[in-house]
Formats: structure tokens, C-alpha cells, sequence
């Protein structure tokens, strides 16, 4: 954390540009940084504000609801003050949530509290005002206080009753949301007639609300969902449940998921089940809203300064985030490429605490214009490295430092080098100790020989003390060895051995990529090993056989072609094939696929990833890792990245498991 007298001038920096991103997305409609970015930024204010408590003050982003309502719709005053819910991001937060209730209403711990769990749709937020059943006002929340009102607007939608079922005065609470494929449409559209594509689904739907002309919403199909009944002129049912049950009756559209949750535990699995299938949904989900059931309870807890005691968003986790520069360090590659890599402030993200982001290389650098000390946006996909996105330069001190890659290599000390027409630059000693470690590391890895419980750590003991030299040393290892290693027991030991046992015999593109050629990765290892068939005939072929095979490239073939010439590598395969059997490839069963590229994103449920890679290449298909204007179909599974985002944006067809399985019969 910051001393005191920098603290006041973070909490002022953050302020000001947690002021200035919510302007521009709750006035304006524009939106230059993620919701996962923002929320990263407020959440790190109001921590600083929690531990210096003597800066907060009367205009912190912390102690408002919303922005200033637009000026172009004229001003309505809610019956009822709008509230924004505070966030949780973890089980831990829960706990800690469902502790605050207990104590306030002076509860045993032991006690197990009812809550209602529902969908937080990431739309746009409408108040509905009906008199005598008749819809009144449609207002947006403003900030708070003082709304917009859209009543023509929100009339244009289907979903929302213009009478209700009984003659009543309510006041409802909901969202207002675009589906997927008609934001995909409206954004192609968009593109076509020069105007700026909407960032996301909710900033369509505002977009579409605030137009003046109605007849505009009315064409882009928006939809709702209604979650609260926050004022009638009868008395309010006993718990949120009945109130989800009566919006219904009275005709509102609720969604359906909602679910009674009996203490925490209950709450976490409704969660954990939702961050699964959130993506089958045509609207974008990024949490679930956690309600007290009991209304007589919820009024005994009653409001903070800017939220209900009684609810919580339960956020899924942000694939981006905001953190500081700490330092910027240089690895080196199996390749003997120098990698620069940040070291941050450590920071939850996509669902885990990171501390570390690529900067790929000098190229990227310059472009971010990142220095230590900088405040940053990073973005994490799945199991994927971070990478730094942005950089704040508003919350600047002038205390930053610039950062230059290295003129020499950090390990060796050896001239580095830029290659020709490329931003890499790289150690030229292939005898750097640092390249022999990465390639032994990514020669017993996932991607490679798949040698379980050998890890960095494992691989780097057996170097340090002398037991292995190369990586055909590895299948030379007995359980004798490994029990001489610090950590390692007789069970430990004799696991490892089995696990190298296990790896004896190996497909042949598993063995090419393996052998860490530059360039040549598990794409175009497939390649090779489809074409030639054997590493002898690998071994025997002539550059120009090398440049004739399907995604292999003139500088990929030279490099294959020169790589099996090197007498020090020719000496490394006569002893690696001694201990290794190399698989018959095998061989294309049809050609249904052929010129079609795929990408899988997600886990599968009926085959592994790399199942689905074999089948679709049996069937003559290509396998892409990244999605572009070439793919033809994106595969999505369970938990897809962000190559699924990718695939929407660029109008790539998406398939399902299902369809895909379909496909192979």
C-alpha cells in the first residue's frame, strides 16, 4: 500500500479518471476502458479510502450512484431513490457479506440465512412507474435521484407490459438488454454506413433508449427482464421470492434462472454454476445479484451511504484489471528470444492473483509507451500469460522510468541481435544456459512430450546436479537418481519414472514439436508429419519438398531444412531414437473438411481438445490457434476465452458442441 501522503495523491489521481470513464460511458455513451477495468480502479479507491478514511470526500465516484442524466430527454424524479449494489469477488466476500447480516440483526453465525440468487444481466437499468395499471413513466437511473425519462422509447418494447394484468400503482425495477446475434447485426450494420460499432450489448441497448426518435429502438429488437418491486400503494410481499412471483402475474417479464439459496454454500454453487453456462445465454451475464428473501429483515438493515446492506453483486471474474508497474524484467526463450515481462502489484484477475504480464517485445513497448511505475490495464484469458493492454497515463506522478531492452544478454553476456524485419530480438548463444533450460522445459511440456510431474523446477534440479545434459538423458533416469534430489521420496520417484515409462512412444508431430525447431510449432509439426510421414523422410527432404507443404512457409523450411543438417542435432536424434519409438501417423479417413480452418476455445465434454484437433485433421481439416477472416468455424466448448468474443465481432460462424459432433458423423 501507499504511505499517507502518497495515498492522497493516488486517491486524488483515481478520482479524477474514475470520474472521467464514467462520464464518458453514463453521459456519453462511450466506453474506452472494460467494465472489468473500471470496476478495478473504483475497487482499488475505495480501498485506499477504507484505510485513510480522512480523505473521503462528498464528490468521490465512492459516494454517488450514477452520472448526470442527459440533457436532451427531460428530467424525471424517482418515487423511490436508485441504488447501486456493492460488489463481491470472491467466496471470501460472501462470508464476510452473509457475517455483516447475521451481526446487524444480531443473528447466531450458526444461523442459515435465505437468499434469493439471481442472473445480473448486463443491460440497461429502467424504473417503471404504473398508476391504476397503466404504465406512466419509463425512466433511466440517473444518478440516483433525478432520472431521464424514455417512456416513448421503452414503449416500443414487446416485453414490457403497457397494461398491467391488475389495477395497481407499483414502481418496478429491471434491465434492459440487446441479444447477441441482433448486436453482431447492428454493429455490422454500423460498419457498413461509417459509424463507430457500440462496445458491448448494454451500451447498444442505452444507445438505442436515448435516441429521440422512437421508431429507432423499435427496430433493434430490445428485450427485458424485471427483478424488483421497489413501491406499490398495497402492501409489499414478505420476501423477494413473492415479489418475483407477483411481477409475473401482474405481467412483467422476469427471468427465469432466479433461485432460493440456503446460506453461503448455496450461494457459491448457484454461482459457480452460472460462470459455466452464462455464455449459452443470447444476453451477457457478469455476476449473480444475492437478495435477503425476507422483506421485514431487509428493512431492518435498511441503506449505507450508497447501497442496500441487504444485497450483493457476486461478480464472475474480470478478465481485466488494473495494477501498477513495479519493475520490468527481461526473460530469455528457449529460442534465445528476450522477452520483456512486467513485475505488478499483485491483482485478481480472471479468476486468479497475478503478478507478472508480457510485453511480447521492444516493438510493444513503444507502442504502450509503458514505464516503471506506470498504472496499467491487463487482460487475462483462461489459463493464458496476461498481457498489459493500456496504459493510465493520467494517474502519472512523474516518478516514472522509461525502460530499454538490454544491449547484451542478461545471462551470457553475449552481443544481442534484432532478425531481419522482425521486432524479435534474441541471444545468438545456443549454448546460454538459459536457452538449454527453456528447451528442455518446453520438451517435457503439454504441448510436447506431456511428461506428468515434470515441471521447470524438476527439469532445472536434474541439470543443477548433474543427472541429465539433454533431454534424451531424461529417459535414461531410474528411481535410484531421483531419491538423491532434495523434495523427492521413494514415491515420488518411482511416479516420475513411470510417468517418462508412459512417454516412450509418441506420435510424430508430438516428437518435431518437441525438438524446438524455430518457428515450427504443433500446427505446423502436424503439417510436416502428415506430409513426410517418418523424421528419416523429414530428414532426407530438400528444401524446396520442405516449402511445398501446406502452412510451412520458405523461412519455416529453412529453418526445419538447416536444423536436421546441424551435426550437434544429428548427434541428439541418434540418441533420443534410441530410447524413443516414434508412432505411425495416421492417415487423412475422408475429406469433408479439406480447406476448412477451425478454432476450439472451451472444454469439450465429449472428447479432450486435442482429440477434436486429431479428428478434425483426420477429416482433412486445418487447426488455427488464433481466430481471423481465414476461420470457418470457431468450435466453443464449456468456459470459452476470448477467442470466442474474437469469432463474434469478426461474423465468424460459431458452433457448438453438439453441431460440431454432428459435423464428424
Amino acid at each position: 500500500m501507499f504511505p499517507k501522503i502518497e495515498a492522497k495523491k493516488r486517491i486524488e489521481k483515481l478520482k479524477k479518471a474514475v470520474n472521467h470513464y464514467r462520464y464518458l460511458y453514463h453521459v456519453l455513451d462511450r466506453q474506452e476502458i472494460s467494465d472489468a477495468a473500471l470496476d478495478s480502479l473504483k475497487r482499488e479507491l475505495s480501498e485506499l479510502e477504507q484505510k485513510y478514511p480522512e480523505f473521503i470526500s462528498a464528490d468521490s465516484p465512492t459516494q454517488r450512484v450514477g452520472g448526470k442524466p442527459l440533457s436532451k430527454f427531460v428530467k424525471s424524479k424517482h418515487k423511490v431513490r436508485q441504488w447501486s449494489f456493492n460488489d463481491a469477488f470472491s467466496e471470501k466476500d460472501i462470508l464476510d457479506f452473509d457475517a455483516r447480516i447475521k451481526r446487524f440483526l444480531s443473528l447466531e453465525p450458526t444461523v442459515i440465512i435465505d437468499y434469493v440468487c439471481e442472473l445480473k444481466i448486463d443491460g440497461f437499468k429502467i424504473v417503471l412507474t404504473y398508476e391504476k395499471g397503466v404504465l406512466k413513466t419509463a425512466a433511466t437511473r440517473g444518478d440516483g435521484i433525478i432520472g431521464e425519462d424514455v417512456t416513448q422509447n421503452v414503449k416500443t418494447l414487446e416485453s414490457i407490459p403497457l397494461k398491467l394484468e391488475k389495477e395497481v400503482d407499483i414502481v418496478a425495477e429491471g434491465e434492459i438488454w440487446m441479444g447477441g446475434k441482433d448486436f453482431d447485426e447492428l454493429n455490422a450494420i454500423r460498419k457498413k454506413t461509417g459509424e463507430a460499432p457500440f462496445a458491448n450489448p448494454r451500451n447498444a441497448a442505452a444507445g438505442s433508449i436515448r435516441q429521440l426518435d422512437p421508431s429507432v429502438a423499435a427496430s433493434r429488437n430490445l428485450d427485458s427482464f424485471i427483478y424488483d418491486l421497489s413501491w406499490a400503494n398495497f402492501e409489499l410481499p414478505k420476501t423477494q421470492l413473492e415479489k418475483l412471483e407477483l411481477l409475473k402475474k401482474l405481467g412483467l417479464k422476469v427471468n427465469p434462472y432466479f433461485k432460493i439459496c440456503r446460506g453461503v454454500d448455496e450461494i457459491v454453487e448457484y454461482w459457480k454454476e452460472w460462470k459455466i453456462k452464462k455464455d449459452k445465454q443470447d444476453y451477457w451475464i457478469d455476476g449473480i445479484a444475492v437478495k435477503l428473501n425476507k422483506t421485514e429483515w431487509r428493512e431492518k438493515l435498511g441503506y449505507t451511504g450508497k447501497a442496500p446492506r441487504f444485497a450483493i453483486a457476486f461478480k464472475f471474474p474480470a478478465e481485466q484489471a488494473t495494477t501498477v508497474v513495479e519493475d520490468i524484467q527481461v526473460q530469455i526463450g528457449r529460442t534465445g528470444a528476450l522477452t520483456p515481462v512486467t513485475h505488478l502489484s499483485p491483482v485478481l484477475v480472471a479468476g486468479s492473483v497475478v503478478s507478472r504480464a508480457t510485453l511480447h517485445n521492444e516493438d510493444e513497448i513503444k507502442k504502450l509507451g509503458i514505464k516503471i511505475g506506470d498504472s496499467v490495464i491487463i487482460q487475462k484469458a483462461g489459463d493464458v500469460i496476461p498481457d498489459v493492454i493500456k496504459v493510465l497515463k493520467e494517474l502519472r506522478t512523474g516518478n516514472e522510468k522509461s525502460f530499454k531492452m538490454p544491449k547484451k544478454c542478461p545471462i551470457c553476456k553475449s552481443d544481442v541481435n534484432r532478425e531481419k524485419n522482425s521486432p524479435i530480438i534474441k541471444c545468438p548463444n545456443k549454448q546460454c544456459a538459459v536457452r538449454h533450460r527453456r528447451s528442455l522445459h518446453y520438451f517435457a511440456s503439454k504441448n510436447a512430450f506431456n511428461i506428468e510431474g515434470m515441471g521447470p523446477k524438476i527439469i532445472d534440479a536434474l541439470l543443477d546436479s548433474g543427472l541429465i545434459n539433454d533431454a534424451a538423458d531424461i529417459f535414461d533416469l531410474k528411481e535410484g537418481d531421483l531419491i538423491s534430489l532434495e523434495r523427492f521420496a521413494e514415491k515420488s520417484a518411482k511416479n516420475l519414472v513411470k510417468a517418462i515409462e508412459d512417454r516412450r512412444e509418441i506420435s510424430l508431430a508430438r516428437f518435431i514439436t518437441a525438438l524446438g525447431i524455430l518457428h515450427i510449432g504443433e500446427e505446423s509439426a502436424r503439417s510436416l508429419a502428415d506430409r513426410f510421414g517418418s523424421i528419416e523422410n523429414i530428414q532426407k527432404a530438400k528444401l524446396e519438398d520442405l516449402e511445398a507443404v501446406d502452412d510451412i512457409g520458405m523461412i519455416m523450411a529453412k529453418s526445419v531444412y538447416d536444423w536436421f543438417r546441424n551435426e550437434d542435432n544429428k548427434k541428439f536424434l541418434k540418441k533420443l531414437l534410441k530410447y524413443v519409438k516414434i508412432k505411425n501417423v495416421e492417415h487423412r479417413v475422408s475429406n469433408i473438411f479439406k480447406g476448412k480452418v477451425f478454432v476450439l476455445t472451451g472444454s469439450l465434454e465429449a472428447m479432450s481438445r486435442d482429440e477434436a484437433k486429431n479428428k478434425i485433421r483426420l477429416f482433412g481439416g486445418g487447426i488455427s490457434g488464433s481466430v481471423s477472416n481465414k476461420t470457418d468455424f470457431v468450435v466453443v466448448g464449456e468456459n470459452p476465452g476470448s477467442k470466442y468474443e474474437e469469432a463474434k465481432k469478426l461474423g465468424v460462424k460459431i458452433i457448438d458442441e453438439k453441431k460440431f459432433l454432428n459435423m464428424l458423423k
